[in-house]
Parts: C-alpha cells; structure tokens; sequence
C-alpha cells in the first residue's frame, strides 16, 4: 500500500529531507546505470542541458531559468496530476506541469503516482530540445481546440501515451528510449527493448486508434526515426481530429 503523504503545490526546497535527497540519488544512478546504452542521445544531452546529476534534487526555479534560454519552456508545480483541459493548456503554453514530491524509501521499486523522478527526471530534459517541444506545445494547442470533445481529446492522449510517455526512437540503427513512462522504469525499459514486446513504425492514425491501459506493462511500442517525425506529423493529426 502507498503511504498518504501531503502533495505540495510548490516547490520549497529547503523542505527536502536527507531520505529525499537518498531517494534521488539512488533512483538517478541506478536507472542512469542501466540506461546509458538504452536511452536515445537526445535524453543524454539534454540532462546536461539542464544540469541534472545524482548529488542534487532538481531546483524548479534553476531548472526553468536553463530551460527559458534553450526552448523557452518551464516546468510549473502540480500537488497531483492535472486534468486534461489544464494539462493542454499549460502545454500549449510552454509548461509542463510537475510533481515536486518524491516516494519514500519504501516505495522505491513500486508507486501508484507519478512523482518528481518521473516527472521530472524523466520529462523535464527533452524539454530543452527544441523538435520535442515544438511537437509537444502544438498537441497541447490542437487538443484545447476539441477540448470539449470526450472522443477527440482521448484520441489525443492515445497519441500522448504512445510517444512522449512510451515512445522508442532510432539511433543510428539502433532502437532507443525515449518515452517518460519507460526512462523512469527499469522493468519497462528491459521490456520496451527485448523480443518480449512489438514494435511499429509510427503512425498517427494507427496510433490515436490504440486503447492503453495505465496499471500494466506495455506490450506494443512506437518507433519514430527522430523527433523532426514527429513535427512532420502535425497536418495529419490535426485532420484527424478536425
């Protein structure tokens, strides 16, 4: 069972613990361990892009001053994970909305909810690369525009789902992680690129068409060819949910 914790709606830092900043550091290194010959390149540069290590807990207002000088994005404090329509809009804004809380020592292997190592370890440096973000605003844009169409928006966040939280991305040949939701799971990243799941080409209309489920390992993934696919796919998205 997760233990009940208070989910604060900013980010003071002085208020981390010595368990919080163990958490972080163990969490870090091991998944950067096991990831380094996993994840795409992109994620390697941009954790130097925005000056993440194992050492320190990720100070928002540091984070956002890097990210204002690579794409203009900022991460902003959420006590929970935000609702549809806030989400887009922040998207469509250039923000990214972000718990700023972490599990404790004994919810290290298995969480009900995101918290700041997903969200922001895993999310927050891409958000420096500018392909990403170009994609990533123009979903949050296009989704406020049907936001009041249950069908639309669910196609969207199919869409959500399959590359920025679950995609796979080729290097050179090579299958690569980039999804949020497997960058932030050792179980999901062995999984993600063993023999044991499917990969497809991207495509947006297959894609915005495919039910997930949250509470399971996935057992199909999406394969871009760079993130500049991605931006090429925004005509076809839109006509999909015009």
């Amino acid at each position: 069972m997760t233990t009940q914790r208070n989910r604060p709606s900013e980010q003071i830092y002085s208020n981390y613990t010595t368990e919080d900043f163990a958490v972080w550091k163990l969490l870090y290194e091991r998944q950067m361990n096991f990831l380094t010959d996993k994840v795409a390149v992109e994620f390697i540069e941009a954790l130097d892009e925005v000056g993440f290590n194992s050492d320190e807990i990720p100070n928002f207002r540091n984070v956002n001053q890097r990210l204002a000088q690579s794409t203009g994005w900022k991460i902003k404090t959420v006590p929970n994970i935000a609702e549809a329509d806030v989400f887009f809009e922040n998207l469509a804004n250039k923000t990214f909305t972000a718990t700023c809380w972490l599990r404790s020592m004994d919810e290290i292997d298995y969480l009900e909810e995101p918290d700041m190592f997903h969200d922001v370890f895993a999310h927050t440096p891409l958000l420096s690369n500018k392909a990403y973000t170009d994609f990533f605003q123009a979903m949050g844009v296009i989704a406020l525009e049907v936001i009041d169409d249950p069908e639309k928006v669910k196609m969207l966040q199919r869409l959500y789902w399959f590359t920025i939280e679950f995609g796979l991305i080729r290097n050179d040949n090579d299958l690569k992680i980039y999804g949020a939701g497997i960058i932030s799971s050792k179980g999901e990243s062995e999984h993600a690129l063993s023999d044991k799941s499917e990969k497809r080409p991207y495509n947006v209309e297959q894609i915005m068409a495919h039910d997930f489920r949250t509470d399971v390992i996935q057992d199909t993934y999406y394969v871009i060819e760079s993130f500049d696919e991605l931006t090429s796919s925004l005509p076809t998205i839109k006509e999909l949910v015009a």
